[in-house]
Formats: structure tokens, C-alpha cells, sequence
């Protein structure tokens, strides 16, 4: 019976849990003078969570811990979070502990975690269950969620027009897409001395230029970008995206009538795809 300090040690375990195997760390205190291990009341809860997480992520659901976290997020509590997905008022205190969600649950926090607009479509519907300072305070959480995710919606957006051109060197300038690059070629022009009057339609040329030079110098383009004949000249696909990146103006000036002389733009038909391949002509050196 005597006072003494014990050891915290970390042991693994595995055990069963709805019928599938799973292995995870545990804690125990150690005593040496007993040789025997012991859990406390947290340790045992801890424990629990920590296999039942271990089924979680072997079944590829949500983790305890990420469950919180999407929750923090938003900055909302967990009897509001229920309230605002139509749940159980302890639902969520349950999943962030030790019940384990069921796959529909799961795929609404998903959903939750990667679209902030749609949480603040479902906190506009139910904003006469919250009060007004929980409203906007939630509100303003998801609005700078949504404002920080907009680049990365258009970003996917634009991709997703590029896949059927990955493997054709011929209208990429054999360069891999690269958004990143495409940004900065923008700042570029944008930030230089020597460029004026810098909006849509010019920035769009430039662009092209741009990629069309390097190819007839180097080989290759810079940015990845695939070009489109239209009207108003070379056009990278997906440009009303790009502009929207970029956050650029479109005004029609002298550039345009220039592109139009391009061997690029007077071999290509209509709205067809550009070839690098015109680049060996171009008209700037």
C-alpha cells in the first residue's frame, strides 16, 4: 500500500470490433514494484477511442479527431452542428467520442469539410434556429472558408478542361500544366513597367506569345496552357476561369489584330485547338 511513481507506458493491441480486426496503441500505468499494469477511468476511455479509430480508418471513415476538427473549422458547437444537419442533438458529441458514425453520416461531414458553400446554404436555411451572434458568427467562419476554397474551385475547374490534353505535346508545347506558373506569368505582366494598359483580351495574347517564343527557342512552352482559335484570337481553354484567377479586365486593343496575322491563328480553323507547332513562325523573336 505504499505511495510510489508509476510509469506511463504505451503497449500495442489489437482486438475485435464489429466483427474486424484491429490493431492500435494503448496506455497503461506500470508498476514496478507490482510488475502489474493498470488503466485509470481517461485511460480506458482513451483506449476505447483509440481502437475504435483504428476500425475507422481500416473501414475509411472519419476518425474521432477529424470529426473535431471539421467541427472546428466552422467554429460551431456540437449541439449546433446537429441542429444544423437535422441530427440527434448529441450526435455529434457521440461520433467526436465512442460510437462510430455509419457511412451516410459520414459522407454528409465530408461533404461538410470540403464545401464551406454548402454549409452556408444550410445555415441560411435554418438561421431562425440559431441566435443572431451564433449566426453571424458561424456565418463569418464559412465565408472566409468559402472565400480561401475559391481559388481552389477554379483551379479544379480548369483541370478538369485540360485532361483530355495531357498526353498531346503538340497543343501543350510538352509542358505539363501548371496553374501555379500561369498566376505568376500574370503577375509578371501585370507588376511590369514595360506592359500597359493590361487587360483580358491583350493578357490573353500575351500568354500565347509567351508560350509560342519559348517553344520556338527552347522547345517547349512555359505554362502548359492549350490555346483555342477563336474570334478574338489564340484563347487558352478554360479562359473565363483563368481571368477569373486573375482578376483582369478585358478591353480589345492593338495585340488582337496582331494575333491575327499569326501563321497559329490563319492555319487553324475556326475554334480548333492551336499546334505548337506554328510557333516556328511566329512573328516576334
Amino acid at each position: 500500500m505504499e505511495e510510489h511513481e508509476v510509469q506511463r507506458i504505451v503497449t500495442a493491441e489489437s482486438n475485435v470490433f464489429k466483427g474486424v480486426s484491429v490493431a492500435y496503441n494503448a496506455e497503461y500505468f506500470y508498476c514496478d514494484r507490482a510488475d502489474e499494469t493498470y488503466a485509470d477511468e481517461q485511460q480506458i476511455s482513451s483506449n476505447d477511442i483509440a481502437m475504435k479509430n483504428a476500425y475507422r480508418k481500416k473501414m475509411r471513415l472519419l476518425t474521432s479527431h477529424q470529426i473535431a476538427a471539421i467541427r472546428a473549422r466552422y467554429g460551431i458547437s456540437q449541439s449546433d452542428l446537429c441542429l444544423l444537419l437535422g441530427w440527434g442533438r448529441k450526435t455529434i458529441t457521440r461520433y467526436e467520442c465512442h460510437q462510430v458514425q455509419d457511412i451516410a453520416h459520414d459522407t454528409i461531414l465530408r461533404k461538410l469539410a470540403s464545401e464551406p458553400e454548402w454549409f452556408l446554404q444550410l445555415l441560411q436555411a435554418e438561421k431562425e434556429s440559431f441566435s443572431a451572434a451564433s449566426y453571424a458568427k458561424y456565418a463569418e467562419a464559412g465565408t472566409v472558408l468559402f472565400e480561401k476554397n475559391h481559388d481552389l474551385y477554379l483551379k479544379s475547374a480548369i483541370l478538369s478542361k485540360y485532361a483530355r490534353f495531357l498526353h498531346n505535346p503538340e497543343v501543350t508545347g510538352g509542358k505539363v500544366l501548371s496553374l501555379d506558373v500561369v498566376v505568376d506569368m500574370i503577375r509578371y505582366y501585370a507588376n511590369s513597367s514595360r506592359v500597359t494598359n493590361l487587360f483580358r483580351v491583350k493578357l490573353m495574347k500575351m500568354l500565347w506569345y509567351a508560350d509560342a517564343l519559348s517553344y520556338k527557342r527552347r522547345g517547349h512552352a512555359i505554362s502548359g496552357l492549350v490555346y483555342r482559335a477563336l474570334p478574338m484570337g489564340a484563347v487558352p481553354v478554360a479562359y473565363e476561369s483563368i481571368v477569373d484567377l486573375s482578376a483582369i479586365h478585358c478591353e480589345e486593343d492593338e495585340i488582337v489584330e496582331t494575333m491575327r496575322r499569326e501563321d497559329a491563328y490563319t492555319e487553324t480553323a475556326p475554334h480548333d485547338i492551336i499546334q505548337f507547332k506554328y510557333a516556328q513562325t511566329l512573328h516576334l523573336s
